[in-house]
């Protein structure tokens, strides 16, 4: 199959295959012309990819899975701890989203949308640091730039 045909039956844009082929995450073989010749291997690689990246692991997990799929030896349990550990991380998002939900309901709750001036919603994005704390956050970082960095490489 060629790259066309792959992505089609993959599911996956030219453009993604390409990438994976980039970063290692698939190889197809070439023919002498040059051309990539996928197979069902790849194939079915790719669809695992396109999966597991619906399912929002990264790059980095894909290709952990990828070897654990790859390989028949395979402990469940390193797979599971893969996921859980994603899955702690999607709670943790949706906790994130469900707070910027609330905070960004009880905004628009609380604005009028009439033609006055008078708006919620900017009065708390424009909220301004106080004189106090804008000095001690300058005041930190100048110090930082102040202190002499230690460059290891500039002894050598």
């Amino acid at each position: 199959m060629n790259i066309g045909d792959v992505s089609e039956r993959s599911g996956l844009p030219a453009k993604t295959i390409r990438y994976y082929e980039d970063i290692g995450l698939v190889r197809p073989p070439r023919r002498e012309n040059g051309y990539r010749e996928f197979g069902y291997r790849e194939l079915n690689t790719l669809a695992f990819l396109g999966r597991a990246r619906s399912l929002g692991f990264s790059i980095e997990d894909c290709r952990t899975l990828l070897s654990l799929y790859e390989d028949r030896e395979r402990s469940s349990s390193e797979v599971k701890a893969i996921a859980k550990i994603h899955l702690t991380q999607i709670d943790r998002k949706i906790e994130e989203l469900q707070a910027l939900s609330a905070t960004l309901g009880d905004l628009v709750a609380r604005c009028q949308g009439d033609k006055r001036p008078d708006c919620p919603i900017i009065d708390d994005l424009a909220q301004q640091v106080s004189r106090e704390d804008g000095d001690q956050a300058i005041n930190r970082t100048s110090r930082k730039r102040d202190k002499p960095s230690l460059d290891i490489h500039a002894t050598q």
